[in-house]
């Protein structure tokens, strides 16, 4: 086979000696979708960066059309026809879809230097007409959906004359029939000569999209498949380096009394467009009670009012019977009430402080670590630190490192260690597992239902669909801040289904819906 990009035995060592690519013998061949699978820390984003041009390799060689090429930078990278998507997107949320593509190569008007927006917007129609993509080239970026955000994300790649396009989980907050949208136009890219590597957690998507798929761990390829001859078990055990259960082990849930009602609530976000539309549902304990909507449907909004960082404009929330409504976050967490932020990065953890300064932020001031004359037990505070890495797997060399120096799979185990061993009766847990590795997404689901099983409340909030269907009890779905469909039965609904209330296609009845309130 002839590779169009291909890297031999390339090297990258950080200046703290790290050591995040090893010998990586890498290739992709033209017109192939290539998966790329790893845990974090594997070194799936140095090598990315490596190909883009974001990071330069300490020794080794890229080769690209069998030519030996260096790249300064992404400007290199992207002059020489690759593109990255990143699971982030690079938008600009105020401009239109057609001012965002053209952004920093705008076309002007005659000889003058003014911009012509028609002229972008005939650009953006003509690009996503060639490649079968539906795009409203005069919407703002704000006004769209997630999944028109994300093409918009390759057609911008596309119009920068990429030919081989990196593409960073780009099915993470996408419904079912998103994803297979994007698939379809995937292929068709295929169809007309560009290369892709995919990069994704998701292996069912892996088995589904691509023709190969490579696995990398602690930084080194441990092989390189045809989807036709393996399965997803094999990829999971050569990822993680051990056998992985890849389903949610769980008896079946007995509800208790409820612990929390939440009525009417509602917010208006910073545009002025109504994100919680006078929503209300109840949580019991003993269950997991799972949201899934298209992100940007009202589900953050409604966990940052839950947890005191969002006011409401109406309604209440109720803790067993102590009205928290448009408290604090602090006195939420003394209600009882745990939050797993869904970016850990800016709200679930202090990144420059260290893992037992994270773990402990909760509780420090309790008279457990209370020591004479106002000064902390740096003892008792360093023994429980130490218990809880143990406890919740967290991969590092002392609990006195910084956060930031973790992987995103330990950074969240730092963030559920935290919060699981918080005297909290109620979870509000999001995103558990955005951007997390199949290793860490064992571990952490199955911390999920021993807390259940120890007669919590879960509220899950993800836009995994498979990760809230195989774990929750229950289920309510969001649309355009509403609850348009409850199922007491999880297990009694299809992805496709669900897919279907998610987009707006269907509602349940005021009746139906009521039922979540188990009034």
């Amino acid at each position: 086979m002839d590779y169009l990009l291909k890297t031999v035995n390339l090297n990258k060592v950080y200046p703290n000696g790290t050591l995040a690519n090893k010998q990586v013998n890498f290739d992709v061949a033209k017109g192939e979708i290539l998966g790329l699978v790893g845990e974090n820390g594997a070194g799936k984003s140095t090598l990315m960066k490596l190909l883009y041009g974001e990071e330069s390799p300490t020794s080794g060689q890229i080769f690209l059309a069998g030519k030996p090429i260096s790249f300064a930078s992404s400007q290199d990278a992207i002059a020489s026809g690759i593109g990255m998507v990143h699971q982030h997107f690079m938008l600009v949320p105020s401009l239109t879809l057609a001012e965002n593509l053209v952004l920093g190569q705008e076309p002007h008007k005659g000889r003058t230097n003014f911009f012509d927006f028609e002229a972008a917007v005939r650009i953006t129609e003509e690009l996503a007409k060639k490649y079968n993509f539906t795009i409203y080239a005069r919407a703002r970026v704000v006004d769209v959906s997630v999944s028109m955000r994300q093409k918009l994300e390759i057609l911008k790649a596309l119009y920068r004359g990429a030919k081989i396009l990196i593409l960073d989980e780009p099915t993470a907050v996408l419904t079912p029939q998103e994803t297979d949208e994007l698939f379809v136009e995937l292929e068709q890219l295929r169809s007309h000569g560009h290369t892709i590597i995919f990069i994704s957690h998701k292996l069912n998507e892996i088995f589904k999209l691509c023709d190969r798929v490579t696995v990398m761990r602690d930084g080194r390829m441990i092989g390189t498949h045809k989807v036709a001859d393996v399965d997803s078990q094999t990829i999971s055990n050569e990822m993680v380096g051990r056998e992985v259960l890849l389903t949610v082990a769980k008896r079946k849930a007995a509800p208790g009394e409820k612990v929390l009602t939440a009525k009417d609530l509602s917010y208006v976000d910073d545009f002025g467009i109504t994100a919680v539309d006078h929503l209300s549902f109840s949580l019991r304990k003993g269950e997991i009670l799972g949201v899934v909507g298209v992100d940007g449907n009202g589900q953050s909004e409604l966990v940052r009012i839950l947890t005191g960082s969002a006011k409401t404009l109406s309604g209440s929330v109720v803790v067993e019977g102590r009205d928290i409504t448009n408290r604090r976050p602090g006195e939420v967490r003394k209600a009882g009430l745990a939050h797993i932020a869904e970016d850990r990065m800016t709200v679930g953890a202090a990144l420059p402080a260290s893992i037992a300064d994270n773990l402990l932020a909760d509780r420090y001031f309790t008279a457990e670590y209370e020591g004479a004359a106002g000064f902390l037990k740096a003892d008792a505070m360093a023994k429980t630190a130490q218990e809880i890495v143990r406890t919740f797997d967290i991969r590092c060399n002392s609990p006195s490192q910084p956060v930031e120096s973790l992987s995103g799979g330990n950074m969240q185990k730092v963030v559920i260690g935290r919060e699981f061993t918080a005297a909290a009766d109620i979870l509000v847990i999001a995103q558990p597992t955005r951007g997390v590795d199949v290793g860490a997404i064992e571990f952490i689901h199955r911390r999920i239902v021993e807390m259940r099983d120890a007669g919590k409340a879960v509220l899950l909030v993800s836009s995994d669909l498979q990760e809230v269907m195989s774990l929750s009890d229950s289920l309510i779905v969001m649309n355009s801040g509403q609850i348009v469909a409850y199922f007491e039965d999880a297990s009694a609904v299809t992805d496709k289904e669900l897919g279907l209330y998610m987009l707006g296609l269907k509602r349940q009845s005021p009746e139906e819906i009521g039922r979540v309130l188990h009034e």
